[in-house]
């Protein structure tokens, strides 16, 4: 009796540590998978930026440093390692602020506010900067799944013995967190 006893709670633990870590290895599988979200949407963004730079550089050739800068930034996010999540954040972000002096740009040339090539092009960039959002929420959604995980008894055991570690979350940059000044005068 008391080695079926004892065979049923190893037997048990076998299954809690299995179910464990298939939890952890699915989390993390899905964290992986947000982040891709996020890569897939940024090459989407980069590729039509060449697109938006020729169709304003007609109509603005005096923003020649507004260009230079979004293409520089352009150039240097699909410069950046695949596995530094950080840096690729902060060169987005810094790109989509640039992306603003652009759409402003718009609102200095009635003709190029116009132009249907760039009403279509401002358009798939503001649908392209909520997906990146978008994505970004769900990494971070994820990856609070996985770290409660990493976190919680028994798994934590189970996600110490195979070296899981905890992900980053994806941060709001400082400057997008400021209080905006409006004034009416």
């Amino acid at each position: 009796m008391t080695m079926i006893v004892i065979g049923v709670i190893v037997v048990l633990l076998i299954i809690m540590y299995v179910s464990g870590y298939n939890g952890l290895v699915k989390a993390k599988i899905r964290t992986e998978e947000s982040w891709s979200q996020i890569d897939v949407q940024l090459k989407r963004r980069n590729d039509l930026i060449p697109n938006l730079v020729s169709t304003v550089k007609g109509y603005a050739t005096h923003e020649k440093e507004t260009f230079a800068k979004v293409v520089e930034l352009r150039n240097q996010l699909t410069q950046v390692p695949t596995d530094s999540h950080e840096e690729t954040m902060e060169v987005s972000n810094q790109l989509s602020q640039s992306l603003k002096s652009i759409f402003a740009l718009s609102e200095s040339y009635p003709d190029l506010k116009a132009n249907t090539e760039f009403t279509k092009l401002m358009e798939e960039l503001s649908n392209t900067e909520n997906k990146i959002s978008y994505s970004r929420q769900l990494f971070n959604s994820t990856a609070a799944s996985l770290n409660a995980k990493i976190q919680s008894f028994p798994s934590n055991i189970v996600a110490g013995i195979h070296h899981f570690t905890k992900v980053d979350y994806l941060a709001v940059p400082e400057t997008e967190k400021a209080v905006p000044n409006v004034s009416f005068d």
